[in-house]
């Protein structure tokens, strides 16, 4: 395909930008979310340092996303031959792979960060000495980061599987 019809950007491009993008978005989301789940938390600390071990799982829960993204780039890397090798991906197909790799790029900005406000509230419960229900509300905003997780790698086999039966691999 005419690479003019990718904006004059490669295959093998866009394939890393997606997975740039996957790593950044995530990371950027956990970044925020942590400090927000943090700033509460330390408030808490700070009257009351025998909660830390109820409070740190709240704190750090955004911190996944970022995993997440991390992963959905990685598997870029690694389903494509990105990893050192000289790989020409056709246009077509590296734009596909930059696509795939949104749902797990903007899903874990958006989640980590409501995670960390929900961590913020749970962190209240916590403060509250009813720690039992806290953590279970920032885990229901998990379920969608690992959603598009789980959408993004299904996305990124079927490309790399039909661009082993096209010989694109």
């Amino acid at each position: 395909m005419n690479d003019l019809l990718w904006w004059g950007i490669s295959g093998t491009d866009w394939a890393l930008i997606g997975a740039g993008v996957a790593a950044v978005l995530g990371g950027i989301g956990s970044a925020v979310g942590i400090s927000v789940a943090s700033n509460v938390t330390s408030g808490i600390l700070s009257e009351d340092g025998t909660k830390f071990g109820k409070l740190l799982p709240i704190a750090a829960m955004p911190g996944t996303q970022g995993i997440y993204g991390f992963i959905g780039a990685v598997l870029v890397l690694i389903f494509f031959n990105l990893l050192g090798g000289q790989v020409d991906l056709p246009g077509a197909l590296g734009f596909k792979v930059f696509l795939a790799c949104l749902p797990v790029a903007f899903q874990c900005l958006v989640s980590a960060i409501y995670q960390g406000l929900t961590g913020a509230s749970a962190a209240r419960i916590v403060a509250a000495d009813q720690p039992a229900p806290a953590l279970i509300f920032p885990a229901l905003v998990e379920t969608y980061a690992v959603l598009a997780l789980i959408v993004t790698i299904l996305m990124l086999l079927g490309l790399q599987a039909a661009a082993q039966a096209a010989g694109a691999l």
